[in-house]
């Protein structure tokens, strides 16, 4: 009997149901298990701003300009086991509000006119902050350049966690 014949067409059709099942499971279970989502709520309502899909290990940054010295400064975070961990910080100027120490494991390097401190040993659930009402944050993500004032509101109270 060969296994084409229309008698088999039942038995055919659950193995390949039975094959999908197996694979979508597995996909669940094992495919997906590095993959994050990275999101965006407001801190009071919990409204969702944005949402993005992030790979074990990947990094976003949120660049601002310092409410005090008036300059740059970008933050660079990776998500590790569904934490935010703080990667490294680029600035330009030190003042009220600025790393003015370096700590044991922090490693202070310049890129161009910036200074980089990397090193750190700091991870969080969330992140917390206000948009900015006089300059924006954006968020760098996934090749993409978002302006948080745009997407959320000018002094917006935002809450960005992975999950």
């Amino acid at each position: 009997m060969a296994l084409l014949d229309k008698r088999n067409f039942p038995l055919i059709v659950t193995a390949l149901l039975i094959t999908g099942a197996v694979f979508f499971a597995v996909r669940i279970n094992y495919g997906l298990k590095g993959s994050h989502i990275l999101e965006i709520r407001d801190s009071e309502s919990g409204r969702r701003y944005g949402s993005w899909h992030l790979e074990e290990g990947s990094e976003f940054a949120i660049e601002f300009i310092h409410s005090v010295n008036q300059s740059p400064v970008m933050e660079t975070y990776t998500i590790e086991e569904k934490m935010i961990r703080l990667k490294k910080m680029s600035f330009y100027s030190f003042g009220a509000g600025m790393p003015s120490h370096q700590e044991e494991g922090m490693l202070i390097s310049r890129d161009g006119d910036a200074m980089v401190i990397s090193g750190y040993n700091s991870s969080f659930r969330e992140l917390n902050l206000i948009v900015g009402t006089v300059s924006d944050h954006l968020l760098y993500i996934n090749d993409e350049i978002i302006s948080l004032r745009e997407l959320c509101g000018r002094n917006a109270h935002i809450t960005i966690r992975s999950r």
